[in-house]
């Protein structure tokens, strides 16, 4: 017996080592090294996000990582996912995240493109969300950047500096209505307003169509002053005027025709052939201030609207006396609940008066906060980041 097992061990052995030797058998049963690299990588990869990956960005909990686009560190970095769930149920998870997190949503979803983007910051840490919905799958990447929130000698806020230092207090500041008060504060502080007469504001005279565009885009591009692509572009000197009325030659053309060419205000560029004057020493109506300063709130075309809808929101009784961009532009505004510009500036009416006046301190309470429902930027919120810096 003994002598049969030793055969049959030698044979196996022979047969063994005759076909690959000990190395092959080795290898027989050694992991794949395609699968081991591939392994690796995606360990690698999980390794790099969840390490570096900042850890206030809201991630998805139904993707899968497909691809890191951009190396992830601490400063900077692109990731893509893959998900079976639809693109507005991605949307609705990044927006209730963001908001309870206290994220500033600097640029909303839009569904007029194939891509949905939206910019949102948290302290200096900026994110980009594109999605791209596919046939079964949807598609979205997350990119981020630390940005540098620290003014230049010559930037803007820096250079008027002295002229803040001025306007804080205007000689006439009891004049303006305590409800609108703080507002016209704040914007003075960031230099934003100008005084109409020596050092005095006359808060309760009414504003022209050019200040107030003046104001208007001033005030915005101070807002986003970090984000350029939130800021209003101004016109170009040898531009076509777009008003007959404000030539190149105008002490505002590059703002006003800044507006007209972003389609901010009407005009021939908007389809609006019959316009062809801005009528810039004109006062400002109510009517004016909603359409021009709404559809910056929203960051997009007006919202269709009508005269009952109109009725059932705001309940005015002189709906039928408001022109039907402005009904469209009341409509957003009452979507825009508590951070709406009539209620911030008007108060409780039931008479809109579409083409009443506006005063130098309703015109300066309108431009205190740009955003829509709550994301957004107010000039309280400016001045905390300059005290920050």
């Amino acid at each position: 017996m003994i002598v049969i097992h030793y055969s049959i061990l030698v044979t196996l052995i022979g047969l063994l080592t005759a076909c690959s030797g000990i190395e092959g058998l080795e290898g027989r049963f050694s992991a794949n090294p395609r699968f081991t690299k591939n392994l690796e990588s995606s360990q690698k990869s999980t390794i790099q996000l969840f390490d570096n990956f900042p850890s206030k960005i809201p991630q998805y909990p139904q993707a899968t990582l497909e691809e890191i686009t951009q190396e992830i560190t601490q400063a900077n970095g692109a990731v893509r996912w893959k998900t079976d769930d639809s693109t507005e149920k991605i949307k609705n998870f990044y927006l209730q995240q963001l908001k309870s997190q206290k994220w500033k949503i600097i640029q909303h979803f839009s569904s007029e493109s194939q891509e949905n983007s939206l910019v949102a910051q948290i302290d200096n840490l900026k994110i980009r969300l594109s999605i791209f919905p596919g046939k079964s799958t949807t598609e979205f990447t997350l990119e981020y950047k630390q940005v540098n929130t620290t003014k230049s000698d010559n930037s803007p806020s820096k250079q008027t500096s002295t002229t803040i230092s001025k306007l804080t207090n205007f000689s006439d500041f009891n004049q303006i209505p305590e409800a609108l008060r703080s507002y016209v504060q704040d914007l003075a502080n960031l230099g934003l307003l100008t005084a109409k007469e020596n050092d005095q504001f006359k808060p309760n005279e009414p504003i022209t169509r050019r200040e107030y565009a003046r104001w208007l885009v001033s005030a915005k591009n101070r807002f986003y002053q970090n984000y350029p692509e939130q800021q209003i572009r101004l016109g170009l000197k040898n531009a076509q005027p777009a008003f007959t009325d404000v030539p190149s030659n105008d002490a505002d053309f590059l703002i006003i025709q800044g507006l007209a060419e972003a389609g901010l205000i009407s005009s021939h560029l908007t389809g609006d052939n019959n316009i062809f004057l801005f009528r810039p020493d004109a006062l400002l109506t109510r009517s004016d201030l909603i359409i021009w300063k709404v559809t910056l709130d929203i960051g997009k075309s007006l919202p269709k609207a009508s005269i009952d809808g109109i009725r059932e929101t705001w309940g005015f009784q002189d709906t039928t006396q408001i022109e039907p961009i402005g009904l469209r532009g009341l409509y957003a505004d009452f979507q825009n609940g508590e951070w709406g510009n009539v209620r911030r500036v008007f108060g409780y009416t039931i008479l809109f008066q579409p083409k009443k006046t506006v005063t130098r301190a309703q015109a300066a309470a309108a431009l205190w906060y740009f955003g829509y429902q709550g994301s957004g930027l107010s000039a309280e919120d400016i001045l905390k980041q300059t005290d920050n810096n």
